[in-house]
């Protein structure tokens, strides 16, 4: 049996794998709020979805700061959510705090299918430190 060089590991690690969960039929049979946020509720969690564009985004439904529900925000025009507690902005796609406070938000794969919409959880495995 061949050993692996860490760089064969790292590799191994960036593909990423994910248990799928079927949140909706389609977009239009999720019951949005005015700002184009929502939450639905995976696997015993509350996840928030975002519609920005063309586009659809699972995050946290609680802000790493201070708890503040995020479907309680807005959506700003440069597709931040913005917590409606302290004004902190995360952006969407990646979680990364651009107002400069060093938080991050815990963002999801989101998969548009024929067959529906999914939200996808990160399986953590045996090297998920890597």
């Amino acid at each position: 049996m061949a050993l692996l060089g860490i760089e064969s590991f790292k590799e191994m690690s960036a593909a990423k794998k994910y248990q799928w969960h079927k949140v909706a039929e389609n977009i239009g049979s999720i019951a949005w709020q005015q700002n184009d946020m929502c939450v639905v509720e995976v696997a015993g969690k509350k996840i928030s979805l975002a519609k920005y564009g063309d586009q659809l985004f699972a995050f946290a439904h609680k802000c790493p700061h201070a708890g503040g529900t995020l479907t309680e925000g807005v959506l700003d025009a440069a597709g931040h959510v913005i917590c409606p507690l302290h004004r902190y902005k995360f952006e969407l796609n990646k979680g990364r705090n651009v107002s400069g406070e060093g938080y991050y938000l815990k963002v999801y794969a989101v998969e548009c299918r024929p067959d529906g919409i999914y939200i996808g959880f990160e399986e953590k495995g045996f090297l998920h430190w890597l």
